[in-house]
């Protein structure tokens, strides 16, 4: 069968390295307050580069924008600017709340949504929701300031400014005739009763790098005849090269320099009379002295001022390349035809991956989940050596201050990296990053895979094995998926290609034992095999900040710590056997970390009152050691206790037969030392599952089904909406700790965050997150590949309905999907009870993907736009749309997660 052109694409640029990729949405959505433009004395990101000042005040590592696009350098950029006639600034970014402001932590107050887009930007959509009246800055900062933790988020929605529909929806959407020329397509749609006046301004300009790097050559841009009527901007860089944006229609080009107005900021003379707010100047103020009379600059925009028809469109037509004019002939007169042709491919590639059994709603939701992933790209950098340069600090000094990720000066990330969401998290995090992948392997396998191999690279990896965590704090400590998410990968490939990428293995695995050594030696503090971590990503969950020093003193073993780095002895066994058939010196590496994998099951698996697992309660909890000796466990029911279950992995017959001399030496070791057999999972000879299978897992058969007994109860973990990250038995029983006068408690907590902790702005302690219901699925399904048939469950807990797990891990899911599917009254979860989003025909099918959701009614919250690790939903739903237990059984390791897009169903196992 012939592959789609989207496909095809691909393709080419995996081949023949054609740079289908080289443009794409790589602006961030705020580049103000964060780590990287901060260089202020105490740290405080959000309030040294403000909002009020991002217009005026030129960036020193990256660039945002609205429905923003780069080159992947982003040395030149382009987004779209809006003015209603009443705003006190343009609209040239999303605005939002600070720490500081938000009665949760900093949040976006803005509606944009990212309709779609193909792997290779070949096609993308934006919508931006754009109202008539004065924007209220204001009114929202006063508003949440005022509000308490107990109190709801004052949203943009809530200050009645969409009332009466007077609002332009702002539709954005790009196409690319080849890898250098995009088609640009702004649609404005006047949703209001009366005619209205909107000023729009695509926005051309540099990142500004001579200004931060003396002796680096100034780009311009100018003015230049256009073809055909058309009018021109030249845009010319060193590096770069030559480029240029045809207008279509009636603008005024305006010309300044993406230079700070240190006159307004500083109160300092400027080097130069057109600054970075010179455009804004010129339209808000009409202030003609803002721009440059000679039509040249390092930033420019094409102002277009629109009057639209109540009901009416208004469309305006740009186009970068890099032919001169005398080349281009009518830059407008195939762009109709180009741009319906690629919303065309984007048809076929998409319903090239959908399953056929998937509904129209389903298929939306995963289109719009997959168009956020690839729309969540930014181009990152940040030099950590010249940054703490800059602040005055060198760590290879003796006696230097100490500065936020001083040990990290060997960094220097410039590169496309997936982000968490572009406003909130415009920086990558380790662990999220592991879970977009997982996503972003359904549309682009080479992306992804080059995604995990930026994190293993020289410049990203401490020399001690870390990988970073996030730019707040490079050396907390992220839980460690990568060696899951990359063998993940590699068996994807295989299923869709026939062949896995063998050298993209070996070369993670080489990293990844640098970082296995890094958890063993610096997160295992007695040597017992048992883990710690900190908050290892789950922020809040515990009674405890688990980042901190404890207020009893002494150390807390971490059953999820301790899960963590099982799974990951599991994964990096699995990586080895797949190594050890091209190469049999990987044959020790397999004995090596099934070792690790059984001591780790021996320590974590004790029994008796020191011991992770309770069997009063049938469950495991962190286990706290306290200074003289003794130890308590902290009996919180959360999903710190169900992660033990994510610690298994299936072992096929011919994984067994790769490695003969391994297994021979781990049956005699288990013969030997019987009790370490004990504390797992049976597995062997005479305990062999489904197709003689085998099964590292930490829990035992006894033990799984105690722990899915809570897990699927609807009073404890199972939600209508997913699995719960916190026990609502909890909401009447709060886990309470009394420390030297001061109460610690845990309490159900369905939504927001009712502390500071972290930002205030995340909370495990009740909501549904969707990569840890991910990885639940997956070990669901893992244990079906082992028991079939012959493991069945209550589920719901208490209903008296048997399921195999296969048909557990899809009730999950389905209850995760559900979240975003009308319900049989055409409501969306996800909405709660926002009117607007649940009722107007203009809302209602554009789906936001938060980064956590209500605990009992599926209501989003936190994040807006964290289609990163939700957008992992879009794999949940390909995957049950197309596969059923049976298939899943009888298949081997190609992957549960991938079909080749000629076939409906090939090999279905899970990884």
């Amino acid at each position: 069968m012939s592959q789609d052109p989207e496909s095809a694409r691909l393709e080419e640029a995996r081949t023949a390295k054609t740079p289908w990729r080289k443009w794409g949405p790589y602006l961030s959505e705020r580049q103000w307050g964060t780590v990287r433009e901060d260089y202020s004395e105490d740290g405080n990101a959000w309030d040294y580069f403000t909002h009020d000042q991002a217009r005026s005040r030129a960036y020193h590592w990256g660039e945002d924008g609205l429905a923003g696009i780069s080159d992947d350098k982003q040395l030149l950029c382009f987004s779209v600017a809006l003015w209603n006639g009443k705003d006190p600034i343009l609209k040239e970014r999303a605005f939002g709340l600070t720490n500081s402001e938000a009665n949760h932590g900093e949040d976006v107050k803005e509606y944009y949504f990212y309709l779609d887009s193909t792997p290779t930007h070949s096609y993308m959509k934006y919508l931006y929701k754009y109202p008539q009246a004065e924007y209220p800055y204001s009114n929202l900062i006063e508003t949440n300031k005022g509000r308490n933790r107990g109190d709801m988020e004052y949203e943009l929605l809530d200050t009645d400014i969409f009332d009466g529909d007077r609002y332009f929806d702002v539709f954005v959407e790009f196409a690319k005739g080849s890898p250098e020329d995009l088609l640009i397509q702004i649609s404005v749609i006047n949703r209001g009763p009366d005619a209205a006046e909107i000023d729009v301004l695509p926005t051309l300009w540099f990142r500004n790098t001579w200004t931060w790097w003396p002796g680096t050559p100034k780009p311009s841009l100018k003015e230049v005849p256009g073809p055909n009527g058309a009018q021109a901007i030249a845009a010319s860089h060193a590096d770069l090269g030559e480029r240029y944006l045809y207008c279509d229609g009636d603008a005024t080009l305006l010309f300044t320099e993406n230079e700070s107005n240190n006159e307004r900021l500083f109160g300092r003379p400027n080097d130069s009379p057109y600054v970075k707010d010179g455009i804004n100047n010129y339209v808000v103020q009409g202030n003609h002295e803002a721009v440059n009379p000679e039509k040249t600059g390092s930033k420019s925009a094409a102002h277009y001022k629109v009057n639209v028809g109540a009901g009416k469109t208004a469309t305006i037509r740009v186009r970068l390349n890099d032919l001169a004019p005398a080349e281009m002939g009518d830059p407008f007169k195939s762009f109709a035809e180009i741009l319906q042709t690629r919303r065309t491919e984007a048809d076929a590639f998409y319903k090239s991956i959908t399953p056929t059994r998937v509904s129209e709603d389903e298929a939306l939701v995963m289109r719009q989940a997959l168009a956020g992933m690839l729309w969540s790209k930014q181009y990152f950098y940040f030099d950590v050596d010249l940054w703490l340069t800059e602040h005055g600090d060198d760590p290879m000094k003796p006696g230097a201050r100490s500065m936020r990720n001083s040990e990290w000066f060997h960094m220097v990330n410039q590169h496309i990296i997936s982000m968490p969401d572009k406003w909130e998290y415009p920086w990558y995090a380790a662990w999220d990053l592991a879970f977009h992948t997982i996503a972003l392997s359904t549309v682009d396998t080479d992306f992804a895979k080059e995604q995990l191999d930026l994190m293993l690279q020289e410049f990203f990896l401490h020399p001690t094995g870390q990988i970073p965590a996030y730019e707040w704090n490079f050396s907390d400590v992220n839980p460690p998926v990568h060696a899951w998410a990359t063998i993940f990968l590699y068996r994807t490939e295989q299923a869709l290609k026939g062949k896995g990428d063998i050298e993209f293995l070996k070369r993670s695995f080489a990293k990844l034992t640098l970082n296995f050594s890094w958890w063993v030696n610096r997160k295992d503090r007695f040597g017992k095999n048992l883990f710690e971590g900190g908050f290892l990503g789950l922020d809040n969950i515990g009674v405890f900040d688990r980042s901190a020093p404890l207020p009893t003193g002494g150390s807390l073993e971490q059953a999820d710590g301790t899960a963590w780095v099982s799974m990951f002895a599991q994964n990096m066994l699995e990586i080895a056997v797949e190594l050890a058939a091209h190469d049999p010196m990987y044959e020790d590496m397999c004995l090596k970390f099934a070792e690790h994998f059984i001591w780790i099951a021996r320590a974590m698996n004790q029994t008796g009152p020191e011991g992770m697992w309770d069997e009063e309660d049938g469950f495991y909890y962190d286990v706290l050691r306290l200074p003289d000796g003794s130890a308590r466990r902290l009996k919180v029911r959360s999903m710190v206790g169900l992660l033990p279950l994510c610690a298994t992995t299936v072992i096929e017959p011919w994984q067994r037969e790769r490695v003969p001399r391994v297994v021979k030496n781990l049956y005699e070791r288990l013969k030997r030392m019987p009790e370490l057999g004990e504390s797992m999972h049976a597995t062997g000879p005479g305990h062999f599952g489904y197709g003689e299978r085998g099964m590292a897992a930490l829990v035992n058969e006894d033990r799984l089904r105690r722990i899915l007994t809570r897990m699927l109860d609807e009073n404890e973990f199972l939600s209508p909406y997913g699995i719960r990250a916190l026990s609502r038995y909890h909401d009447e029983h709060p886990f309470i700790v009394h420390v030297e006068g001061q109460e610690y408690r845990v309490n159900y907590l369905p939504a927001e965050s009712d502390t500071g902790m972290f930002g205030g702005n995340s909370n495990w302690r009740g909501p549904i997150w969707m990569p840890v219901n991910a990885l639940l699925i997956r070990a669901l399904l893992s244990f079906y590949g082992y028991y079939g048939d012959n493991f069945r469950i209550e589920c719901p807990t208490g209903s008296g309905k048997l399921m195999n797990l296969f048909e557990v891990a899809r009730e999950i899911a389905n209850r995760l999907s559900r979240i975003f599917l009308r319900d049989e009254s055409g409501r969306r979860p996800v909405y709660g009870g926002t009117e607007k989003f649940q009722t107007d025909s203009q809302w209602k099918d554009y789906i936001l993907f938060y980064e956590y959701f209500h605990g009992d009614n599926g209501a989003g919250l936190g994040a807006s736009h964290q289609t990163g690790w939700t957008g992992l939903v879009a794999k949940l739903i390909e995957l049950f749309g197309r596969i059923d237990g049976q298939q899943l059984l009888d298949a081997g390791k190609a992957s549960a997660f991938a079909k080749p897009r000629t076939q409906e169903v090939e090999t279905v196992s899970v990884t």
